[in-house]
This record gives structure tokens, sequence and C-alpha cells, in this order.
């Protein structure tokens, strides 16, 4: 057994993204203790750091010690009590896995359907809030990264809200990448992934609860099932003030990478960060439609960090892809689900949005299909 040395790729699949330099050199620096005075003061920066990607003030906004999947069950974990009826949004691969969290915390789900590559309906949730009068959460997708298509979560938390309803929400696509307003729009409780828009290695995720959901979650009838993902035991690690409890070892250089990340973030400005995105998917786009290559997803619901199209007939998807990355280091992802096998997913995230990105996916894949 040798050490591992992994070639030098650019990485433009669902993610990860390409990490930033600058936070892998973050992460080689001394590790030092989990409790150790400097690393809270770390911790709280990221903290702050954190509300300001989110565009949020609440005070339970912290980075789960796991990748996204985890922050998606905290949030279920800690707000769906057995018998609560969820109203769950269903547009591809992760929609469903929120029903999956609905149904193993013993939730009711009711389940508003659409089709793969189209946004949320809204009307269709306005008529499920109608129908069912006692339900408690409305959760849904914002950017749904098996497709590329991005839901309206302005106008279905403020449905949720019009009926009691507190919303949960994933962002792991969307979070640094394209516009997003927690407090704006009234999401209640938010996770993300840090391998996406934030250009940080994958195994943190971000949330953010608002105080409605902090009152669901602190007046709970039965105890939150997960030891592990209980805000109640965690924010005593990650709450206010210098004296912290201890409940888990955190990922200590993981973080420092996640802290590089968001300093970078606050550099750049946020709005900026959006911009660059979808700056350099209108160049993407142009060079794609130039091939005769379509998009699966409407322009007015389509992802910029995220391009979902069709594969031409006739091409070989497994034999492209692995073309790209043999040949010329270029990963980009394949079709999930319904999509399998018809569909490229095309990153353009956080450090792999960049316009050289750009040329060499293009460049590369019109030699790859002409060949």
């Amino acid at each position: 057994m040798q050490s591992f040395n992994p070639p030098v790729r650019t990485l433009m699949g669902p993610g990860p993204s390409d990490v930033h330099p600058r936070v892998l050199q973050a992460m080689a620096r001394p590790t030092i203790g989990h409790l150790d005075p400097f690393f809270i003061e770390m911790m709280d920066q990221t903290k702050e750091a954190l509300k300001y990607a989110f565009k949020t003030e609440n005070e339970l906004t912290m980075p789960v010690s796991a990748p996204g999947s985890a922050g998606m069950e905290t949030c279920f974990a800690n707000l769906v009590e057995p018998g609560d009826k969820v109203i769950v949004c269903i547009n591809g691969v992760f929609g469903n896995r929120m029903k999956e969290n609905i149904t193993r915390f013993g939730g009711e789900a009711v389940v508003v359907e659409d089709k793969w590559g189209e946004a949320v309906t809204v009307e269709k949730v306005e008529q499920a809030l109608k129908e069912n009068g006692d339900a408690k959460i409305v959760a849904f997708v914002h950017a749904e990264t098996s497709t590329g298509a991005q839901s309206d979560a302005k106008a279905i938390c403020a449905l949720a809200h019009q009926h009691s309803c507190l919303t949960i929400v994933d962002t792991v696509t969307s979070l640094a990448g394209s516009e997003l307003r927690v407090d704006e729009w009234g999401i209640d409780a938010i996770y993300s992934g840090t391998q996406k828009c934030l250009s940080a290695p994958p195994g943190i995720s971000p949330i953010s609860f608002s105080e409605a959901a902090i009152h669901k979650l602190t007046n709970r009838k039965t105890p939150v099932t997960s030891w592990f993902l209980d805000l109640n035991l965690v924010m005593g690690y990650w709450g206010k003030g210098a004296k912290r409890a201890y409940h888990h070892t955190a990922p200590v250089n993981t973080l420092y990478g996640l802290h590089e990340s968001l300093v970078m973030l606050m550099e750049e400005g946020l709005e900026n960060t959006w911009d660059r995105h979808k700056q350099n998917h209108e160049t993407l786009k142009a060079n794609l439609e130039g091939m005769g290559i379509k998009f699966v997803v409407n322009e007015q619901d389509r992802l910029p960090q995220l391009n979902t199209v069709w594969i031409p007939d006739g091409v070989d998807d497994a034999a492209v892809r692995s073309t790209l990355l043999n040949e010329y280091n270029l990963e980009i992802g394949a079709g999930l689900g319904d999509l399998a096998g018809k569909v490229w997913r095309i990153g353009l995230m956080g450090y792999s949005a960049r316009k050289e990105n750009v040329l060499l996916a293009t460049a590369a894949l019109k030699e790859v299909l002409s060949a």
C-alpha cells in the first residue's frame, strides 16, 4: 500500500466542484482541539459568515458535521413528529429523499408531484394546502440537482405561512450559486452542502432554523429520534459564548476549509458570486446550443450552476463521459432516475464556474462528439 495521489481533474459534474487552492491550503494548517479557544473563535466566525451566505439573522445557523444528506435529515429529524402531516413536493430525486425522511420519522407525506425537469407548480401546492388544513410543514427542493430546475421558494413559503405551515427547503445546489434569501422569503428550516457553490470539500452541511422552527423543536411531544442530529444537544457545542459543552469531535481541518471558502465568498460579494455563475452559464448555453445540444429545463426555471442537457440521438452516454474523464481529465455528470441515460448534467459551481472551464468543456465535448 502506497500514498494515494489522485489525478488532477476539472470537476464539472453535479458535485463535488473544484476546491479552490486557498481552501486546500487552509485545510493543511495544524490541527487543534475542537474545544480550543482559537477553534471556538473560528466557529463563531463561520456561523456569522453562514448567516451572510443564507441572508439570515437566524441565531441557529451552523454547519452540521456531515454531508448535505445529514443536513436534510437534521431538519426532518428535529421538526417531524409521528403523525405530522407534511406536504412534500417531488420533481426529481431529492424530493423523493425528503419523502423518505418524512415516513421514516413517522410523518404522513402528502405528495405534490411535477414532471422531472420542471419547477414545482405553486398552484398544486396551494391546492394541497387547501385540501390538508391539518398540515404542519411544506417541504421542497429549491434547486433540484437531478434536473437543474429551480422552484419559486418565495411563493411557496408565502403560501405555507398563509396556511400556518413551517417550511423545510433543500438548497444544496443553490447556496452561493443563485439568489437565495432566507429571511426575506420566510424559509423556516434550510440545509445545504459545502461541495457545490461554496468550493469546499464535501462533508459539511450548513443549516439554519427560524424562531418558528426552534419553537416547534423545543416544544416536541416526543424526543428527537437521532442523538447525533438532535439540535437540542448540538447547540450546546455550537451555541453562544466561549464555554461549550462537548457533543462530538468536530472535523477540525474540514471546517478550516469551509471557513476559508466563506472568507472568499465575502471578499467576492454574494451578489457578485450569483452574477458570476449566471454569466458563465450564458457562455456555456451559447456554446452548447451552437453545437445543437438542447437544455432539459425551460429558460425561466433553469439553474445557472447545474445545466442538464439532452444527449444527442445515437450518442453513447457512458462512452462520451469516459472519454472526457480519461483523455481530458474532465468530469461531467450522468442523469439520475427517470433521466438516466438520457441527459448529461454539467456543473458550473463555485471555483468550477470559470470561463476557462466553460471553454474547455465545450471544446472537449465537441471533439468527442465529432469523433
